[in-house]
């Protein structure tokens, strides 16, 4: 429902503060006006005067005194008085002034009722984006977040504030959307391995089972069990990076890089795959164990896409940059950026020893963010990809 009272209370006051410096404008001209005109009237009456008035007149004209003229008849009371030049001059200049000040103020009543109607117009006009503005913020839930304002006026304040409500709605409809895909893919996530525990202990308990088909559902429900676990923790992760970093400290994060190669190089050789690296100093702040996990995840993410005789390369350098490349599959670079989404797979997901849970990326670019920093993937022309994060050092 649209509540009109707070924008005409804003209208009111834009009006109020228009209204009152056109006014307050208005009034010290006119004021300045009639000063300087009461300045400088008695002269030019005074000049316009001695142009009437005869030369033997003018002759025996001295400041102070009256100028000898014939008095008026008495017995004529219809006669009007003689006065001096210098009552003449005063006279007039009273009612030239007295006139000029009667329309000065008749002129400032109708400037200020002019005044007000434009300043109550001109408010309408400032305030119509804002009431645009508030009007879709109102309108919008989690079923229209796809509505955007759209404001279509001049480049100014205004309408960067629109468009930038518009991009704000852009990633609050990514960030929403992106929740809900998570939660229906955490659900489907760990539903399955539960649905296929229940099936196996179904079918491999039922009838008369032997050792040896007891033997092989018990491995089957431990490697279950295993893969629940595993998204179960990668999940924490996730969420404790979301949450942000309470007390980060100084990390040598190629040091954290070199253990973490170490740590795969056993699974790198049983691949086939060649491990090189090229690790300069490079000092961030952060969570050693956040970036340890960032670490793991990259490299089993470059180790588990790839191909037998592949190679993946692992570098720091000092302005920031952490790059993991590999050689694998050709990735379509329309998905690259959808690989650091949660559950997001090439491939669909065959359940295999060797897949991982969906999570490897995404708890990248999680941990990226949470450190201030940015992971960013890119396609290798000949197959394979390039993750880059890009960290911020001090200088």
């Amino acid at each position: 429902m649209r509540s009109p009272g707070a924008m005409t209370g804003e209208r009111t006051r834009l009006t109020a503060l228009y209204a009152g410096l056109l006014v307050l404008s208005g009034a010290t001209l006119i004021g300045v006006v009639y000063l300087l005109v009461r300045q400088g009237i008695n002269g030019q009456i005074g000049k316009a005067v001695t142009q009437v008035i005869s030369a033997s007149d003018v002759a025996a004209y001295r400041p102070g005194h009256t100028v000898p003229m014939h008095p008026a008849d008495p017995s004529r009371p219809g006669d009007p008085p003689v006065l001096s030049p210098d009552q003449l001059v005063n006279s007039a200049a009273q009612a030239a002034l007295g006139r000029l000040l009667t329309v000065s103020l008749l002129t400032l009543a109708a400037f200020v009722l002019l005044s007000v109607v434009l300043a109550w117009w001109l408010a309408g006009r400032v305030l119509r984006p804002v009431d645009v503005i508030t009007e879709t913020a109102r309108r919008l839930s989690g079923s229209n977040l796809d509505q955007r304002i759209a404001l279509d006026a001049p480049p100014g304040e205004l309408k960067r504030l629109a468009d930038t409500f518009d991009e704000m709605l852009g990633r609050i409809e990514q960030l929403v959307t992106a929740q809900r895909r998570f939660a229906a893919n955490a659900a489907h996530e760990l539903r399955t391995p539960l649905a296929l525990q229940r099936a196996a202990a179904e079918i491999g308990l039922a009838g008369e089972p032997d050792a040896e088909r007891v033997r092989t559902i018990r491995q089957k429900l431990i490697e279950l069990s295993d893969d629940s676990a595993q998204t179960i923790e990668s999940l924490l992760t996730l969420a404790r990076a979301e949450q942000g970093l309470d007390a980060p400290e100084p990390v040598a994060l190629h040091t954290l890089a070199a253990s973490a190669a170490l740590a795969t190089e056993a699974e790198a050789q049983e691949r086939g795959i060649a491990l090189d690296l090229d690790l300069r100093p490079l000092q961030v702040d952060g969570d050693p164990v956040l970036l340890t996990r960032l670490l793991h995840n990259l490299l089993a993410n470059a180790l588990r896409y790839n191909h037998r005789d592949g190679r993946v390369t692992l570098s720091t350098a000092p302005d920031g940059t952490l790059t993991v490349s590999n050689t694998g599959p050709v990735v379509p670079a329309e998905s690259a950026p959808r690989l650091f989404e949660p559950f997001h797979r090439l491939q669909p997901r065959r359940h295999s020893p060797t897949e991982g849970v969906g999570l490897g990326l995404a708890l990248v670019a999680s941990i990226a963010r949470a450190h201030g920093a940015q992971a960013h993937a890119e396609p290798n022309p000949d197959g394979g990809l390039t993750v880059r994060v890009m960290f911020h050092v001090k200088r």
